[in-house]
């Protein structure tokens, strides 16, 4: 049975890391943000669409969200060049992502003595979600990350909200995926996947 509504009013949440390492290590291909959003809204009103991202660049080494920025990115389907105008790829990779509509949400990379790096979204998209969840009908998770369990609960449960979730259907968190109201398999949604 589909409960998904015409009416509903959506927000997206996006953990661009997991499904970067997903699409990279499973396919060896990146993600079409453009053809995913139209999937998961379905035909519904997109209120917004958040992109949490690690801002990497001046490190001395190829830290995590750069390394996701080398490849190029497929918004509408079409394959775009990083390094055009003298942007940085980083730069051009969130810039690209933004013209899929998605809102960013930036933070530095963490790097600790001894070279330890930390990126992590995690309580950061939980926060904005529960913020938000206010005036939205449903909310859209795009992780596979089994930590998100307590906010999918709390959202359902707490708020009475409809969760979705949206991951890689072998990366996925099976308590995730089996708690969400829907979950939607992103290795089968046609022209999501792009390979390099």
């Amino acid at each position: 049975m589909d409960i998904r509504f015409r009416d509903q009013r959506v927000g997206i949440f996006f953990d661009i890391q997991n499904l970067y390492h997903s699409a990279k290590n499973l396919y060896q291909g990146r993600v079409n943000y453009r053809e995913l959003i139209k999937t998961l809204v379905a035909r519904r009103q997109l209120i917004r669409a958040v992109a949490y991202v690690v801002k990497s660049e001046g490190t001395a080494n190829e830290p995590i969200e750069a390394k996701a920025a080398n490849a190029p990115i497929a918004t509408n389907g079409e394959t775009q060049s990083r390094e055009h105008a003298g942007r940085s790829s980083e730069a051009s990779f969130f810039e690209a992502l933004s013209s899929a509509g998605i809102e960013l949400r930036i933070k530095d990379l963490q790097i600790f003595h001894g070279g330890m790096k930390k990126a992590d979204w995690d309580v950061g998209m939980a926060v904005d979600a529960i913020r938000m969840a206010n005036f939205l009908d449903t909310i859209i998770l795009v992780t596979g990350d089994g930590d998100f369990v307590p906010l999918v609960e709390y959202l359902k449960w707490g708020l009475g909200k409809q969760v979705e979730v949206a991951a890689f259907g072998r990366t996925v968190s099976g308590r995730l995926k089996e708690i969400a109201d829907v979950f939607l398999n992103i290795e089968d949604i046609p022209k999501v996947i792009l390979k390099k």
